[in-house]
């Protein structure tokens, strides 16, 4: 008798939560075949009887789908597994819930495992080529990582024009220089001036330069301090602009003496901050330390010097009289021909990507090889006429050339980029103002590069296939001036030998936060353990003495890493993990976690890693490999310029995660509704695409 009781009641309840749903499609892949239904009252989009009736197991499933969907979006991986996995107990055969899975477990770093639930959701008919793309991606991640850029060619994925729709934007663009934030510096040398543009070309500002402005700028590069340097070939000068392009002084003069120019054209650096300029009326290279004093002038057998590059000790320069480049040691002295003279058609400006040379000759963009002179073609623009005077990669991993003839500004992309599109991810559904919802979209290419400098109309977000309503372009990651920072500091046996430098480390690190952030301090032991977290001052006298953990001669650096990422999920958008060890760790310090499995759960949540070695012997492989498969930097403790600059080296790399907003005008059902969103991002000739869901609060 009881038991009937129980049974009425279910139904009961079944029957008043389903009477008035209409039964409607949840999602329709690429090629037409409807993965679920759903009714507009269901919670789950799993799939309801046409009766509206739904059985005790669906109930539940929706339940249980419902918080590890919360879950997910809180950062607790973790509990929304175990969520997911009980509601995919009552309900095996729901791709839905195979398609959470596969996303949770992504975020913690199993890209096997996640491939495994995708896949199996796939050949049920879910998700079309959304999924099956999503699927390509990460496993050619795994598999092949990325291919090297000498041997890809590059192809046009978009340009700017100097003239749009009878206006003139600007004339005869010569040089560009690209900023860490996606936008972009053009010398318009016709029109005197300096444009800042966006990753979709829009003009920011104007630079006109002093009060008698530019004459006939050429080239512009980034100085190591952070200030802009444009010469002026007419005006026989350099312009010392700050980085908003604000004028601070001259350098040089007209004529023949040191510390004198006539017409220079391009400009490099050298790592002590030394400028090199082409002085193409005096045939020479000038050099002037930081301060813009001339120190001397070399290349007396140059007929006509046009692109310069520094590379460590190197100085290469190209001669557009002999189409061809030399190189010298810093100090000038002539070491060889790299490229025989008459390989190279009219040769302008000269910048170092991907330790090798990127060369503007005429119509066609090369590569250089430092160290055998082999030459490369990435492109060409055709047979139109042209002439490249410059090309600088930007954060993107594209190449933009600017074309004086052409009077454009080309986007040069890798190949496969173009084809693939981009890799985007809602990250996060904030829904807790409902109607209002607050998403968080991070756009990737194919090899985990982030896409930085989106605006508003990149963006397309739609529910249910059609657009929201009140969409809001927030802000973007990369604008973030603020990090949070965790230390995992090695408590090896050999550690205690480097008690002083563990000391400096942490202290210089900690002031360089400039009481900004959350500093955390984990110590890596035979397990791992939180030490400190909370304001970086707190740190700024830190003892190694005071540590709780103790050394060993087994460190788990596996665990700790895990740790300290678990710890920066929901920390600030710009987070990274600083290691402090003397890089001596082996096998049995990553004998839970593999390494592919630890740089992946790093870079599936843009936490970055750092090291700072504190010992001089060479790092081991293991610590190798996660430096080179994570961004950031490896530091000696003791190097010249100190520690202090690591936190804004994290700061200043790209994040490519963008916060938007919009009005739902979806029904929510008190909360029990999985309400779905989509995500396009567009940017020139490439384009991605992502959906997911949410539910707004329980009412």
């Amino acid at each position: 008798m009881k038991k009937n009781k129980v049974l009425i009641v279910l139904f009961s309840a079944g029957f008043a939560f389903f009477s008035q749903a209409q039964v409607l499609p949840l999602s329709v892949s690429d090629d037409g075949v409807q993965n679920h239904y759903y009714t507009t009252t269901e919670t789950a989009g799993l799939v309801v009887p046409e009766v509206g009736i739904r059985s005790s197991d669906e109930i539940y499933a929706s339940e249980e789908f419902r918080r590890g969907v919360q879950a997910y979006y809180k950062g607790s991986y973790n509990n929304a597994l175990i969520q997911f996995e009980k509601s995919l107990s009552y309900m095996p055969d729901d791709n839905l819930i195979l398609y959470w899975l596969g996303k949770t477990y992504y975020k913690t770093g199993l890209e096997g495992n996640a491939l495994s639930y995708w896949t199996s959701a796939s050949q049920s008919g879910y998700g079309g080529l959304l999924l099956q793309n999503k699927i390509e991606i990460v496993r050619e991640r795994r598999v092949t990582g990325e291919p090297s850029d000498k041997t890809t060619r590059l192809s046009e994925s978009g340009s700017f024009p100097g003239f749009f729709n009878g206006n003139m934007i600007f004339s005869g663009p010569t040089s560009v220089q690209t900023n860490n934030d996606g936008t972009v510096w053009l010398v318009s040398y016709n029109t005197n001036e300096l444009l800042l543009l966006n990753q979709n070309g829009k003009v920011i500002d104007r630079i006109t330069g002093p009060l008698n402005g530019f004459d006939r700028p050429v080239d512009i590069i980034r100085l190591k301090d952070g200030n802009l340097l444009v010469s002026e070939s007419a005006g026989d000068r350099l312009s010392l602009l700050n980085s908003r392009g604000k004028f601070v002084k001259y350098i040089g003069s007209r004529g023949r003496s040191t510390g004198q120019l006539v017409g220079p054209q391009y400009l490099a650096q050298d790592e002590f901050e030394r400028i090199y300029v082409t002085d193409y009326g005096n045939r020479r290279i000038d050099v002037f330390d930081p301060e813009g004093n001339g120190l001397f002038s070399f290349g007396t057998d140059l007929k006509g010097p046009t692109g310069i590059a520094v590379d460590g000790e190197r100085v290469f320069v190209a001669d557009d009289n002999d189409g061809c480049i030399y190189e010298y040691d810093r100090a000038g002295n002539y070491i060889r021909m790299l490229v025989e003279k008459e390989t190279l058609k009219k040769p302008e400006a000269m910048r170092i990507w991907n330790s090798s040379l990127i060369v503007c000759d005429s119509n066609r963009l090369l590569d250089v090889d430092m160290n055998t002179g082999a030459i490369f073609e990435y492109t060409r623009t055709g047979n139109a006429p042209s002439r490249l005077m410059t090309a600088s990669a930007d954060v993107n991993g594209n190449v933009m050339a600017a074309d004086f003839t052409a009077n454009e500004l080309y986007v040069f992309s890798k190949v496969q980029e173009l084809v693939g599109g981009m890799f985007i991810q809602i990250e996060t559904v904030d829904a807790s103002a409902f109607p209002k919802v607050v998403i968080e979209v991070k756009a990737e290419n194919r090899h985990r590069q982030p896409v930085v400098g989106l605006q508003e109309e990149n963006f397309y977000i739609s529910e249910n296939k059609r657009p929201v309503s009140s969409m809001q372009f927030i802000g973007s990651a990369s604008n973030n001036t603020d990090a949070d920072i965790t230390m995992i500091i090695s408590c090896s046996q050999s550690s205690l030998a480097h008690k002083t430098e563990i000391e400096t480390a942490v202290r210089e690190i900690a002031a360089s936060m400039n009481g900004r952030g959350v500093l955390r301090v984990i110590t890596a032991s035979e397990i791992p353990v939180a030490e400190y977290e909370g304001s970086p001052t707190g740190v700024e006298r830190f003892s190694f003495e005071a540590l709780k953990n103790k050394p060993s001669k087994n460190v788990v650096l596996d665990s700790a890493i895990r740790l300290a990422v678990n710890e920066l999920i929901n920390a600030a958008k710009k987070r990274s993990i600083i290691l402090i060890s003397d890089g001596n760790f082996g096998h049995e310090s990553f004998a839970k976690y593999n390494l592919a499995e630890l740089t992946a759960y790093m870079n599936n949540n843009s936490v970055l890693f750092s090291h700072v070695q504190v010992g001089m012997d060479y790092i081991t492989s293991e610590l190798d490999y996660i430096l080179n498969n994570t961004s950031g930097n490896n530091y000696y403790v003791y190097r010249p310029e100190g520690l202090s600059r690591i936190v804004s080296d994290i700061i200043a790399i790209p994040q490519g995660v963008y916060q938007l907003s919009y009005i739902s005008s979806l029904q929510n059902n008190f909360g029990q509704e999985f309400l779905p969103v989509e995500a396009e991002v567009y940017l020139l000739n490439r384009s991605g695409r992502d959906e997911s869901g949410y539910f707004a609060p329980l009412q």
